[in-house]
């Protein structure tokens, strides 16, 4: 009986993301009938599209226990270098596209040789660099806006087939080559091993500087893509554009399962259901007809009790494995 009670907490325990998504989803839907309307759901996914890439990206650094607190500047950054090469060289979308890539890319590396070789706490590493891309950001554009062309607007409306909204088919294929790469690489199974256990990981012959420095590089490169499609949304770049993003992306990571202490995680359900439920809250809450000022508080709420769930859970997880280990006995 007792064995039984374990085996169903740990199951509670790890479907703890599915089962606070579907009692916030039914909650909205009981407050307001029209939440639950399929134009509904396919606007919150469409919306969580952006932020959905860069929570992505954020998993990987999470997994190995590190944290990026740029995805924010690198999203502006690169959103802003790219238009302007659209705007004052006529660059082809495609082109420009790339160039965004390449501004992620670079970001994430900087990110990558300040924590590997410079040895500097992830934390800080990233908080420099935000401002750092902030700045960069700001000196180009001289807080002016950046209005791309009706050629990448137009991306953010097509649909795919005729049925799926582009941004969401590019999350969707995000999440579906992190989750293979995460699942049955070696590679994937290495950002988790370094996570769990650093110094267990370097025993087994793992290189954990190039693990956690990859982990970086691709959070780079989704935070850029990330930002290209919210662009295609938005058709604009202020000079507020990504901030708090990177928020955003941690809770949509926690929300999903992923833990903050590393080795624990994934994208397929986890952080596809977080960043989903993070537009879920934004949506239902002014469904719902919430107080406008109150909205801020009820959206902290939430990820508060996620992260407290991700503290609780980890540690529960932990005291249920060594409860079931036995120590053989010698003959």
């Amino acid at each position: 009986m007792g064995k039984r009670r374990g085996t169903m907490l740990i199951a509670v325990l790890r479907y703890t993301p599915l089962i606070l998504f579907a009692v916030i989803f039914l909650t909205f839907g009981l407050l307001s009938p029209r939440f639950l309307s399929y134009q509904s759901f396919e606007n919150i996914v469409k919306q969580a599209s952006y932020i959905g890439i860069v929570a992505v990206g954020m998993t990987f650094v999470l997994l190995t226990a590190g944290i990026d607190l740029s995805v924010g500047s690198n999203m502006y950054l690169s959103a802003v270098v790219a238009g302007l090469l659209i705007k004052h060289h006529g660059l082809p979308v495609t082109l420009a596209l790339v160039v965004c890539l390449a501004v992620g890319l670079l970001f994430g590396l900087v990110n990558a040789l300040a924590v590997t070789k410079l040895r500097i706490l992830p934390f800080v590493a990233t908080l420099g660099t935000l401002w750092i891309g902030r700045g960069l950001g700001l000196w180009l554009t001289k807080s002016a806006l950046v209005e791309y062309p009706e050629s990448v607007t137009r991306i953010g409306s097509q649909r795919l087939l005729g049925v799926v909204p582009l941004p969401v088919a590019v999350f969707l294929a995000v999440v579906v080559c992190v989750a293979v790469l995460l699942r049955w690489t070696t590679l994937g199974r290495q950002f988790y091993a370094v996570g769990n256990d650093i110094e267990a990981a370097k025993k087994a012959g793992i290189d954990t500087a190039r693990v956690r420095g990859a982990a970086f590089v691709i959070c780079g490169v989704l935070a850029a893509l990330g930002g290209f499609i919210s662009v295609s949304q938005l058709g604009i770049v202020n000079a507020g554009f990504g901030e708090g993003r990177e928020f955003d992306a941690i809770a949509a990571a926690v929300l999903g399962g992923t833990s903050l202490f590393g080795g624990i995680g994934s994208v397929f359900p986890g952080t596809l259901l977080g960043a989903v439920l993070i537009q879920m809250v934004t949506i239902g809450l002014v469904s719902a007809q919430v107080d406008l000022y109150l909205q801020p508080l009820v959206q902290a709420g939430i990820i508060f009790l996620a992260v407290l769930l991700d503290s609780i859970r980890t540690r529960r997880l932990t005291w249920l494995g060594r409860r079931h280990i036995r120590v053989e006995e010698t003959p």
